[in-house]
């Protein structure tokens, strides 16, 4: 049985998922260049599809992503 695709991904596994450091991850972030997580309870979580539309070039098409 395989295990579901995340949704949601922490700091260091969004960071793993551009193939980036968490710190030039957290950089990008911080300047506005790639989104900022969403607060589930107290935890910051990145959304799975908006890093996809970014790796895709989707992000471009859409207006959330406009710095």
């Amino acid at each position: 049985m395989s295990r579901p695709a995340p949704i949601l991904a922490s700091e260091k596994t969004a960071a793993a998922l551009l193939d980036m450091k968490p710190a030039e991850f957290r950089s990008l972030v911080e300047r506005g260049a790639l989104p900022r997580p969403q607060d589930i309870q107290g935890f910051s979580r990145w959304r799975v599809a908006d890093l996809e539309a970014i790796w895709t070039g989707n992000a471009m098409d859409s207006e959330e992503f406009e710095a």
